[in-house]
């Protein structure tokens, strides 16, 4: 057949991937495939002894939280030394913007006018290497008002749980996170 003079071969339609390794395998001289083979000799042998950064056990509490009820989101990070928290969103605003909210509970009448939205939630905890969890520190609870000791760990399905307890950690209540 022909169109505008020229004629047409006759296409096999095949596994494109056949098709192309061919077409490149044609085409290269030898010298040329020789290198072609080291150079993916050399991109697999650096992409397998290339080990990634893994981030260290103290850090991987690290990040975005939301609550399993979805009430809210909190951001984990280290400050000298310390790991803590801050309320970055929040689901009970009634309608009104996550800013209007104050931290009216406190026992600090001082502190009474700061904003909920990003205040501080958590503090002072320590990485424990032994127990793999995060022990000492300290939660402030705004819906009451009141400080509790805290302690945390992620379990082996990734989920965050902070402990706020009184003294004891068998008189508190935990808190179960995953990772957003």
């Amino acid at each position: 057949m022909h169109c505008g003079g020229l004629s047409q071969p006759n296409i096999v339609v095949a596994n494109s991937a056949e098709v192309i390794l061919e077409v490149l395998l044609n085409r290269l001289s030898p010298m040329n495939t020789k290198y072609l083979f080291g150079f993916f000799v050399l991109i697999f042998c650096i992409t397998a002894t290339v080990k990634a950064n893994p981030v260290p056990p103290a850090e991987q509490v690290c990040g975005k939280w939301e609550s399993s009820a979805k009430q809210l989101i909190i951001q984990v990070y280290v400050e000298n030394g310390q790991f803590k928290a801050k309320l970055t969103w929040y689901s009970n605003t009634g309608g009104k913007p996550l800013d209007y909210w104050k931290d009216v509970n406190n026992p600090d009448p001082k502190l009474r006018s700061r904003p909920l939205l990003g205040m501080s939630i958590l503090s002072n905890l320590k990485y424990d290497k032994d127990t793999n969890s995060w022990e000492d520190g300290i939660v402030y609870d705004s819906r009451h008002g009141h400080y509790w000791n805290a302690s945390a760990y992620i379990d082996k399905q990734g989920l965050l749980h902070v402990r706020g307890y009184w003294h004891f950690k068998f008189i508190g209540r935990t808190m179960t996170f995953y990772r957003v």
